[in-house]
């Protein structure tokens, strides 16, 4: 093809080709980039929560977000921890729900209803913190937490012209703390697992730096037991590698599918072996006694 000489022309020629290599380059940009997953709130509303199938025996109660328990195919790992323990010796009772964090798990009064259940001798597991990372007002649909563990407070306008107080992730962590060993519970806190995310070199990297530290102390500080998951996690995703824990994820980085959710579950179970005198052993299933205690 024969280009025209005219300078006008090939000066706009110029400018596109400049134009063209620009577009190319933000585009490529964007396809490495990995997207923020989707953390909808999710109605349960016409959904009888869960409850004990016996009132013979203690319950393990669980509250935490979607990464705790989702719909298919994402899968948290509270679905799959009841398969571990033998149900003629200990309820698995599972109140997570998508969306949810710290704060919101305690305005929308779902803590109250769980409380309110515990009996002495149950056990509480709880995770939070993927919601809580969020700021405090309508960016992050009104689910963040103040950061720290302190009493320090945020007034937020809400949509309804009401104010709330939100307090801070610690300040949520601690008040259930505080209420659930009231009734006579066992309290496990448990950090965040972890989001998928490799570094150039394929070695899996850890997350929630801060956040691990601040559960574990809230823990320290109230008599609760702390387990940190997300290292667990971290390390049954060192040996099993990036090809596989790929396979483990329903989306781009945060919910894990059904081989993921019940990876996770194996991992707590792990944790929950390893605690000093082994309190849970006596109620595993034959399939939670196989799993051995994470050192």
């Amino acid at each position: 093809m024969t280009i025209p000489r005219h300078p006008l022309f090939r000066s706009f020629l110029s400018c596109a080709l400049a134009w063209a290599g620009l577009l190319a380059c933000v585009a490529a940009g964007s396809a490495r980039a990995v997207p923020e997953d989707d953390r909808p709130v999710v109605s349960d509303t016409g959904v009888a929560l869960e409850k004990p199938a016996s009132g013979a025996v203690p319950t393990l109660w669980i509250a935490g977000d979607s990464t705790v328990k989702s719909n298919a195919p994402m899968r948290g790992w509270g679905q799959d921890l009841a398969r571990f323990f033998d149900p003629a010796k200990l309820n698995v009772v599972n109140h997570a729900i998508g969306g949810r964090s710290s704060r919101t798990f305690y305005t929308e009064g779902r803590w109250q209803r769980l409380v309110d259940e515990v009996r002495p001798g149950d056990w509480v597991v709880i995770q939070f913190g993927h919601n809580d990372v969020g700021p405090t007002d309508a960016r992050s649909k009104f689910r963040g937490s103040v950061k720290g563990i302190g009493d320090e407070t945020e007034q937020v306008a809400k949509p309804d012209g009401t104010v709330e107080t939100v307090h801070s992730f610690g300040w949520y962590l601690k008040t259930y703390v505080r209420t659930a060993r009231e009734k006579g519970a066992n309290v496990i806190l448990c950090s965040p697992v972890p989001h998928k995310k490799f570094d150039d070199k394929g070695k899996f990297v850890r997350g929630w730096d801060g956040w691990r530290q601040w559960i574990e102390t809230c823990a320290a500080e109230t008599g609760a037991i702390y387990i940190d998951l997300n290292e667990l996690i971290s390390r049954g995703y060192d040996r099993a590698g990036q090809a596989q824990v790929e396979t483990f994820f329903a989306d781009a980085r945060t919910h894990t599918n059904e081989a993921g959710s019940l990876f996770n579950a194996r991992a707590l179970v792990g944790g929950l072996r390893a605690l000093a005198g082994a309190p849970l052993d006596a109620y595993l299933s034959r399939e939670g006694r196989a799993i051995p205690a994470a050192r």
